[in-house]
């Protein structure tokens, strides 16, 4: 069969490789971008770092993907998104003022994302309510002591060529909580409880399924501390922007309320998805982000994100703490399985990259031993 390649068919197939890399330049971690970023004042460049860093409390590195997830956080509370904003920024500029080794790990947002959530939930566990103008000045203390934690923490953990995760963050609000209290003339605390208010007049049963379902899209907001369904389908749609397989395994580590209901959580809390936000991020970080993606390491994601829903019946202190135990436990996993491979922290990116990356180590580790295999016998008829 003969097929035409004149001119109409090569202005036909433009706009579609056009419309396809456009999508590659928006999706992934935006490299194209990154590398055009690094030749521009610095101001430009801590505009993506803070974009960067708001994402990266999600493992996702792109600039796009903090800019919707700061709109669905807009959406939740414009001064808890103020908060968060300041708490990037300063810990993003506090790394660059104390020289961190690694100018890539600053400007991809890995200095920033602490900070982001530090802002975030100090507005969020405030009971003075909104625009407090002085909680900005502890904001401001804790997030600049962000990037001093991380780096005592990566010195340790550097060794065993583990990351920090969200330690910083943890240690620093738990300190904060635990100086002030819920009797701190200036600054006092909230009785941490369920801030889940939606109300319907259908039977029992329909709203025990309902918001079962709505607790699914729910928990991923919870990663920020927000309970807005609205801002659960923004973040959804920036983990989609960058990596199909972040969101699936994300909506698959919040379906892991069924731990809450198994240890008879309060169903408020189980609506609210409070039971499933720890589970959200241990599933991205196994699913195929600090492992290879494979059918063993997607059952592990889901084993890890099980696990991490039980360790939340600890009653640790709020925040992430049982997810840093849980991946923890599970990074430091060793197998002869060669399906269940961690890779090396400076070739971490998002899956699909990841998958890539160890396609093409397998063809080289292949070549290189047939390249072996040749010279044998040449060495022995020599």
């Amino acid at each position: 069969m003969l097929t035409s390649t004149g001119p109409n068919n090569q202005l036909s197939a433009e706009p579609s490789g056009r419309c396809l890399r456009a999508v590659r330049f928006f999706t992934g971690d935006m490299r194209q971008c990154g590398e055009w970023v690094k030749r521009q004042v610095l101001i430009i460049q801590l505009l993506d770092g803070i974009l960067r860093g708001t994402a990266q409390v999600m493992f996702v590195s792109n600039p796009v993907s903090g800019l919707l997830i700061l709109t669905g956080l807009f959406l939740q509370n414009p001064w808890w998104v103020l908060n968060s904003l300041l708490g990037t920024f300063v810990s993003t500029v506090s790394a660059i003022l104390l020289r961190q080794n690694r100018s890539d790990a600053i400007f991809a947002g890995l200095h920033g994302y602490n900070g982001t959530l530090v802002g975030m939930l100090m507005a969020a566990f405030s009971s003075k309510g909104n625009w407090y103008w002085w909680l900005l000045f502890p904001n401001v203390f804790m997030s600049m002591l962000c990037p001093v934690i991380s780096s005592a923490l990566s010195s340790i953990m550097s060794k065993w060529d583990l990351p920090i995760f969200t330690l910083p963050f943890n240690i620093l609000t738990c300190l904060h909580i635990a100086a002030t209290g819920t009797t701190h003339p200036y600054f006092p605390e909230a009785c941490i409880k369920s801030h889940f208010t939606h109300t319907f007049e259908f039977s029992q049963r329909f709203f025990f399924f309902s918001q079962l379902f709505l607790s699914v899209p729910v928990g991923v907001g919870q990663v920020f501390g927000c309970d807005s369904p609205w801002t659960s389908c923004l973040v959804l749609l920036a983990l989609l922007l960058c990596s199909p397989a972040i969101c699936i395994h994300a909506l698959l580590g919040s379906l892991k309320f069924g731990a809450g209901l198994a240890l008879a959580a309060p169903l408020e809390d189980v609506y609210a998805g409070l039971w499933g936000y720890n589970s959200v991020l241990s599933c991205i970080a196994i699913g195929g982000f600090f492992y290879g993606l494979t059918w063993q390491t997607h059952i592990l994601s889901l084993i890890c994100a099980l696990f991490c829903a039980y360790v939340t019946s600890f009653a640790l202190p709020a925040c992430t703490w049982p997810f840093c135990l849980s991946i923890l436990i599970f990074l430091l996993l060793s197998s002869e399985n060669p399906a269940i491979c961690r890779l090396p922290l400076s070739a971490v990116s998002y899956p699909e990259e990841n998958r890539h990356y160890l396609r093409q180590l397998r063809m080289s580790e292949k070549a290189l031993s047939s390249c072996k295999g040749e010279q044998t016998p040449d060495r022995m008829e020599g």
